[in-house]
């Protein structure tokens, strides 16, 4: 099973707040938990578990977290916990820093070091991802962490901001990923999130040539969804924005047997896809929908539309249910 979710609603409010003790010991590590909220603490997670990579989002009122050295010596699994702070805010106090974090700022800690943590979160909705990941696979040395360990990233902008939504989109699409997903998902976490610490430290040079390269095309993916209503993306103009060369760009998406424009293409089409499937756009001709993501020949786009869906977009929309539009798979 790659996601796991619980919820303390499930047991009566006495228990709420030792239910959340004991899960949170089992999934991540064993801390001293306190909560304002203690008598009725409303909390849930969802984990997906990526072999030895685990990513979870949270949702729980106040909470104060100490680890101690007691609790380091009795148990350490060796990783780092990467907090992305979604809402509220917080402090954390560990390996001699004392800082706040706010909403779209990645905090790290380590499990080998006490620490002190408060989160204020407001009431309803997601507050934070946390990334879990063996310190061991992290392509940096542990020299150059230390010196981020308590230190708040930004995660709104450059490779923080691309880690940062790469997490969430991780949790957004959780259930849609197979056992046979795991090995990408894992290894591309863990070379955004280097290469979002790294570009903090200016420490690219201690990554590998792999983790620069698996970073810069998921960067290079995260700006083409970014901008697929933009007329103007064509492969030289991404090129360009990364700075890097055309042939490199199609370099990089050979390893996944397509080039720039034919993934482009795809990623357009996907976005009329899910158009067409909204019921709030049922009044919009489908040659708006078309000229939106960059189809300006309304029968080239019933063609390849058609190619990759096996339908018309007139019959996909028309479609009488929403089992019969997702059966339409891409032909390949």
């Amino acid at each position: 099973m790659l996601v796991t979710e619980f919820s303390t609603e499930t047991v009566a409010p006495p228990e709420r707040f030792a239910l959340w003790e004991e899960v949170s010991a089992q999934s991540h590590v064993r801390n001293l938990l306190r909560s304002d909220d203690q008598d009725d603490f409303r909390a849930r997670m969802r984990i997906l578990h990526l072999g030895d990579v685990q990513v979870s989002a949270m949702a729980m009122p106040q909470l104060d977290v100490v680890r101690t050295p007691r609790a380091v010596r009795q148990f350490d699994p060796e990783v780092y916990l990467v907090n992305c702070t979604v809402s509220g805010r917080g402090r954390l106090m560990t390996a001699g820093h004392d800082a706040e974090f706010h909403v779209g700022q990645i905090v790290l800690s380590d499990s080998s070091d006490s620490m002190k943590a408060t989160f204020h979160n407001p009431p309803h909705g997601w507050t934070s991802f946390v990334v879990q990941i063996p310190r061991a696979l992290l392509p940096l040395p542990e020299k150059t962490m230390r010196r981020l360990i308590g230190v708040p990233v930004p995660g709104g902008q450059g490779m923080g901001g691309v880690f940062h939504r790469w997490v969430a989109d991780l949790h957004r699409r959780a259930h849609e990923f197979t056992p046979a997903d795991v090995p990408t998902l894992a290894s591309v976490t863990t070379d955004l999130l280097a290469s979002a610490l790294s570009r903090c430290l200016d420490a690219e040079d201690d990554l590998s040539p792999e983790a620069r390269r698996r970073a810069l095309a998921v960067r290079i993916r995260g700006f083409v969804e970014q901008h697929l209503d933009d007329s103007g993306l064509t492969p030289q103009a991404v090129a360009d924005a990364h700075h890097i060369s055309l042939r490199h760009l199609q370099q990089l998406l050979a390893d996944d047997g397509t080039s720039p424009a034919a993934w482009i293409r795809r990623r357009r089409l996907e976005r009329c896809r899910r158009d067409l499937a909204d019921p709030r756009l049922i009044t919009r001709p489908i040659r708006d929908i078309a000229a939106r993501w960059g189809f300006t020949d309304p029968a080239h786009f019933s063609r390849l539309f058609r190619a990759v869906y096996g339908m018309p977009p007139s019959d996909y929309r028309q479609a009488p249910d929403r089992s019969v539009r997702e059966s339409a798979m891409p032909v390949r």
